[in-house]
């Protein structure tokens, strides 16, 4: 496998910066799904002013900067340079925001901090063997606090670890990482082996168009 930090910054500069606002005219906001202005927000996490909330994958760091404008605390994790370098430029100055290069299971295993909420949007737990994340993130959850996170849903036969390919030039093999993928009654049943509770796994539909492929939602409490 490609070493995961390289194929994370080939992957950020082939994706464009986010958009200086929604469709609403909001500076930040926060989207599960990858289309814009679509599906729920903010709420299925569940955490109010002065939580404190972990983003398994920021990436450029739209949806924790959105956190941090909302009165949480939000610390964010990436193992890519360069997708944190955006993160910072744009969102650096948010007061209440942390931006950490980390590996998801070793940041959850190293550090003494506990949480009201972790999530991940297509991030670390789309990336991360769940064996290993699931356990890791449950020790860092406070009673009650909420795991959520989103991915595409798994092409119909194709489960467990996958193959991912991310593209480079013309004459070069694609990056490739691994991924998980499962379908909802499987992420249920492997939360609820690692001690969550009120699990929930559904496919969001796509937004009426061309576009048919919707979004895997998972939530639970610990």
């Amino acid at each position: 496998m490609t070493d995961t930090a390289i194929a994370w910054d080939t992957y950020s500069r082939q994706r464009p910066e986010r958009r200086q606002r929604n469709a609403r005219g909001e500076t930040t906001w926060f989207n599960w799904t990858q289309y814009p202005d679509h599906g729920p927000g903010v709420e299925l996490i569940e955490v109010g002013a002065g939580g404190r909330v972990l983003d398994l994958g920021c990436g450029k760091g739209g949806n924790a900067a959105h956190l941090a404008a909302t009165g949480a605390r939000a610390v964010g994790i990436d193992v890519s340079p360069v997708q944190l370098r955006a993160a910072r430029e744009r969102w650096g100055q948010m007061p209440g925001l942390e931006l950490h290069q980390a590996e998801a299971v070793a940041y959850l295993q190293e550090t003494g901090e506990t949480f009201d909420a972790v999530y991940s949007v297509y991030g670390a737990a789309w990336f991360t063997d769940p064996a290993r994340l699931l356990p890791a993130v449950r020790e860092r959850l406070r009673p009650g606090g909420r795991l959520v996170f989103s991915q595409r849903p798994p092409v119909e036969g194709c489960y467990g670890c996958q193959a991912s390919y991310i593209p480079r030039g013309p004459d070069e093999d694609p990056l490739v990482v691994k991924r998980w993928d499962y379908e909802p009654p499987v992420w249920e049943q492997l939360l609820a082996e690692h001690g969550y509770m009120d699990v929930r796994a559904a496919v969001l539909p796509a937004p009426p168009g061309p576009r048919t492929v919707g979004t895997l939602i998972v939530s639970a409490r610990a």
